[in-house]
């Protein structure tokens, strides 16, 4: 049994062994992301979206904040040391993977359409990575 406070590395390599988790990861890179951004921009449904999210949120990955009805995630980077090692080198290759920068185009489009539900907050409708 691993205490609350203590790293558990099955979890968190676990974690980062799944595509779709990787992928919600690059899109939290940049700040906070309300839930209901993240199955359009992947092009999957909430309930897998929300599993994953679950998963990420048990190996401390990801922050939630509620607001009124809307769940918002934030990365949480690891504390032990070796494991924001890894966590950084992780998210330093997702860079370069051509999935994951048009998963980022695709959420600031979506994110920053007229009719989209809520706005992601601190990110400015211009930008463009």
């Amino acid at each position: 049994m691993v205490a609350k406070d203590d790293f558990n590395a099955e979890l968190f390599f676990s974690s980062l062994a799944d595509r779709t988790r990787l992928r919600i990861l690059n899109l939290l890179r940049d700040g906070e992301v309300c839930v209901c951004f993240f199955a359009g921009t992947l092009g999957t449904n909430n309930p897998k979206v929300s599993r994953h999210l679950s998963y990420l949120k048990r190996a401390s990955l990801v922050t939630a904040r509620r607001d009124g009805k809307w769940m918002h995630y934030s990365l949480n980077r690891p504390t032990d040391e070796n494991a924001a090692s890894v966590f950084d080198a992780t998210m330093k290759m997702l860079e370069s993977d051509d999935e994951m920068r048009t998963d980022r185009k695709r959420l600031l489009d979506f994110c920053c359409a007229p009719d989209a539900p809520v706005m992601i907050r601190g990110r400015a409708k211009t930008e463009q990575k």
